[in-house]
């Protein structure tokens, strides 16, 4: 046996992950195992470098502004923060189900971090995740009408399966961002799932939008039987700040 060729073929391959663990079972003290065992012990090697690799890709096409991770969210008694609730999010299957969750508070109460996190355990379970500044998408998708890319740049919104708005309501919503974002919400509707961040209380959305028709319709499809989380206690980036 070549093993030289054998390694060479699997790189030729891109079999990286079976080709570091092919190299490695040569090295002096390297455990015995019956051909079976090493046949399974290269495939999962394999597996679990794909794997890898593919959550890497997903959270860097994410575009998440930072790392957040579920086990680092603090549940203290005045946050108003449900662990059971999370957890059981964790498990993505809200995804699979297309439906919403909106987290509002005041500012810095860990709002973008929750919904972070929880993009990055979309990721990490395989699934296609878009953050954005709402204010930032609406400015991109403004551009993408002037060129005659809008229906484009929905559709590759649209094929995320979770998508992460961060500070709804913190810029006016005239009558031309509600269009874009009944779009938006409307091709998501019961197929994809879709994550708002807000410091305004859902009972006050209603106000932020000119035209009460297409209101009624964004409300109608984002809002009712959302998951939500409505946090509270003092800035969590001010205690941070202070420890």
């Amino acid at each position: 046996m070549n093993q030289n060729a054998t390694i060479e073929k699997m790189q030729e391959m891109r079999m990286h992950g079976m080709k570091r663990a092919y190299e490695s079972a040569f090295t002096p003290g390297s455990q015995n195992m019956t051909n079976d065992e090493f046949l399974s012990w290269l495939i999962e090697a394999e597996y679990t470098d794909r794997r890898n690799r593919k959550t890497d890709r997903l959270i860097k096409g994410a575009r998440f502004r930072y790392a957040a991770s579920l086990e680092e969210i603090a549940y203290e008694y005045n946050r108003n923060l449900d662990r059971n609730q999370v957890q059981r999010l964790a498990d993505c299957s809200f995804i699979d189900k297309g439906e919403n969750i909106i987290i509002t508070g005041s500012t810095g109460v860990g709002k973008s971090y929750l919904a972070t996190a929880l993009g990055y355990e979309a990721c990490f379970k395989g699934y296609k995740v878009l953050y954005s500044n709402l204010g930032k998408l609406f400015s991109k998708l403004k551009m993408s009408k002037a060129d005659g890319s809008y229906i484009k740049e929905l559709s590759r919104i649209e094929k995320h399966n979770l998508l992460i708005l961060d500070d709804f309501g913190l810029q006016a919503i005239d009558s031309e961002k509600q269009l874009m974002l009944l779009d938006l919400i409307e091709d998501r509707h019961h197929n994809k799932s879709t994550i708002i961040t807000s410091q305004i209380p859902v009972k006050v959305w209603h106000e932020l939008l000119e035209e009460k028709t297409i209101a009624d319709a964004i409300m109608d499809r984002l809002v009712h039987s959302a998951h939500r989380f409505e946090l509270k206690g003092e800035s969590m980036r001010r205690k941070m700040k202070n420890v």
